[in-house]
């Protein structure tokens, strides 16, 4: 079972427009609305893929209400932390070419008492987990460490621990040792405090993290690929480019998803790791891709990495 923790979920409400005109009425083509938060999407592909998992979600309001419904409603088992604020929605617009424009909105802050509380109900439900996730932002009153003791909670009851965190809150929790971390390309390069040009600075920045406490890093390179620093040397992978769809977001968290599903570690696991971000890659909104949709015929992983390759979308601090 994968155990997530989202501290600041969110219901996502994507439009898809012909254009986007500034100062205009514009009527969409279609839209939809799913659970939000990189966590949340980590056990929606879970779920997905027919493997049990439990979503520990704060969630406030009518919209979480909603969300825990929504989530339900795709197999996720949902443990909710009542909180007094309300659940965030945030909005994305999706061009035909591809294009998305998202809104994010800050979400609720806790109280001290709602903080302390998250963290006592994810080690409440953490029976039967091969892996705890936490993942996404952090709300107000959760400060950069909150992630640090949700690491060391989890390492202490003996469970794998995967994190996928802004910079300062990652960077605040590798001492604990996560077992895994997912940073993307910007939050890789906010951890080690420089901007990431090649395919080479994004290794030796991995390196760094994986020396401060990390078992493993899995950077998400965008189109670049995926890139894997661990104990078992350095690998990097891709997938044949799939076309534009509009609307899509959640890749990186279907990949996290895939990378535990194979175990977390290894070669094994990044291929599956890229064959499910590539398959949610090519559905739209932030649909999350079911085993008949993964094409792991098109995974390419290598030793040999081209170190001056230049990446598609620089990291900077």
């Amino acid at each position: 079972m994968i155990l997530t923790v989202t501290p600041n979920p969110s219901l996502d409400r994507t439009y898809e427009l012909p254009s986007l005109d500034r100062g205009r009425v514009l009527r969409a083509a279609k839209d939809r609305v799913d659970p939000g938060g990189r966590g949340v999407n980590v056990s929606r592909a879970a779920a997905a893929a027919g493997v049990p998992t439990t979503a520990v979600l704060p969630l406030g309001g009518a919209p979480g209400v909603l969300l825990a419904e929504l989530l339900g409603g795709q197999g996720v088992d949902v443990t909710v932390v009542s909180i007094a604020g309300q659940t965030r929605s945030n909005i994305s617009l999706a061009e035909p070419d591809g294009t998305l424009t998202t809104i994010n909105a800050t979400g609720p802050e806790l109280s001290p008492q709602e903080a302390a509380l998250l963290l006592d109900t994810v080690g409440a439900s953490r029976s039967g987990a091969s892996w705890i996730a936490g993942c996404g932002s952090l709300p107000g009153g959760l400060g950069p460490e909150w992630y640090a003791g949700l690491v060391t909670a989890a390492r202490t009851a003996g469970v794998r621990v995967a994190l996928d965190a802004p910079g300062p809150a990652l960077r605040a929790a590798l001492p604990a040792g996560p077992d895994v971390i997912k940073p993307d390309t910007s939050a890789l390069a906010a951890s080690v405090g420089r901007p990431l040009s090649t395919l080479g600075d994004a290794v030796a920045a991995a390196e760094e993290l994986h020396a401060l406490g990390a078992g493993a890093v899995l950077a998400s390179l965008g189109r670049d690929g995926l890139l894997l620093v661990g104990e078992q040397g350095v690998r990097h992978g891709t997938t044949a480019p799939a076309p534009a769809v509009p609307g899509t977001s959640g890749a990186g968290d279907a990949a996290l998803a895939g990378f535990l599903i194979a175990g977390g570690d290894g070669p094994g696991a990044l291929a599956s790791a890229l064959a499910h971000g590539a398959a949610a890659g090519r559905l739209p909104g932030a649909a999350m891709p079911a085993p008949s949709d993964l094409r792991p015929d098109e995974v390419r992983i290598t030793r040999d990495l081209p170190l001056d390759l230049p990446l598609t979308d620089p990291g900077t601090p």
